[in-house]
């Protein structure tokens, strides 16, 4: 069971304490009946009047895996982990979890084996999520409560290789909807829905009329990403959904770095992975593409 301590600073009850912290009704609720709160270890209820200097200990109920996941232990490259999140960096070709079509193999059963090996018996929940063909960086909080705290809180950036000479910099705002008769193909749509994203000229290869490129999504629209780009003249490599050239076996699009505040200890946290080994066939080997991404 986690337990999470706190030290008072003001003189407030146990729930508006809470409150000020972002926990929801719904965890409130749910640690009122099956977990447990404690102040300088006395067991108490959401009423009790806190006083500067008190220690309120929450213990958060103990979470139930979905039976239908089974653990592997196909390797993951793990770059973070501690008693409440934990960042991995998916390979393409790989679900984030099962689908009707692909019900196993999926990354969540993967860093299930990684925690089984660490004798972790936390419950996960995928915050960010990726195409399967997509790779880099997803955020997985091991309870509820941090899914809740962490959700919509998670600065995404993400590398991509896209035809022709991208703008230095610049936004596309740029409304996304489902194309009509396909459940999968989104289109640019003046009735779709809200979506923005910011970007910034890396290298341009005028050799190749590659540009890679950092995005910056300020909102979730599937495909968000390829059809913005697509829709511009400049689709990604590889995306031949969106008419980008085969150069490589999926779209050149990689989660590379994430930032947020950690939902328990506040500590703001940046995490940066590395380029794909697919990605090389695309690149300038005799130019070093790293650069920082958007600040």
């Amino acid at each position: 069971m986690r337990t999470i301590n706190y030290a008072v600073n003001d003189n407030i009850t146990v729930k508006a304490y809470l409150q000020s912290l972002n926990y929801s009704r719904k965890s409130i609720s749910a640690i009122k009946q099956n977990g447990a709160l404690l102040v300088n270890g006395n067991h108490v209820t959401v009423r009790y009047a806190l006083h500067r200097g008190d220690t309120l200990t929450v213990q958060l109920p103990q979470e139930t895996r979905s039976k239908s996941l089974i653990t592997n232990h196909i390797p993951v490259n793990v770059l973070y982990n501690d008693d409440d999140v934990i960042v991995v960096s998916k390979p393409p070709f790989m679900n984030t979890i099962p689908s009707r079509l692909h019900p196993h193999n999926s990354l969540i059963e993967a860093v299930y084996g990684v925690l089984e090996k660490l004798g972790d018996k936390s419950v996960l929940h995928p915050v960010s999520r990726l195409d399967r063909d997509t790779s880099g960086l997803i955020v997985f909080s091991k309870h509820q409560l941090t899914h809740h705290l962490l959700t919509n809180k998670i600065e995404k950036h993400y590398a991509l290789f896209a035809e022709g000479h991208v703008n230095n910099a610049g936004n596309y705002v740029c409304p996304i909807n489902r194309e009509d008769d396909s459940i999968i193909t989104r289109i640019v749509h003046v009735y779709g829905q809200h979506a923005r994203t910011e970007y910034k000229l890396m290298t341009y290869y005028a050799s190749t009329n590659i540009s890679y490129v950092c995005a910056k999504l300020h909102t979730g629209r599937t495909h968000q990403i390829r059809v913005h780009f697509s829709s511009a003249g400049h689709p990604l490599i590889g995306d031949t959904l969106y008419g980008g050239q085969p150069i490589i076996a999926r779209q050149a699009l990689h989660a590379i770095s994430v930032r947020f505040k950690h939902p328990i200890t506040g500590e703001n946290i940046t995490i940066e992975d590395d380029l794909p080994e697919d990605f090389k066939p695309i690149q300038n080997e005799e130019e070093d593409i790293w650069q920082n991404t958007i600040s």
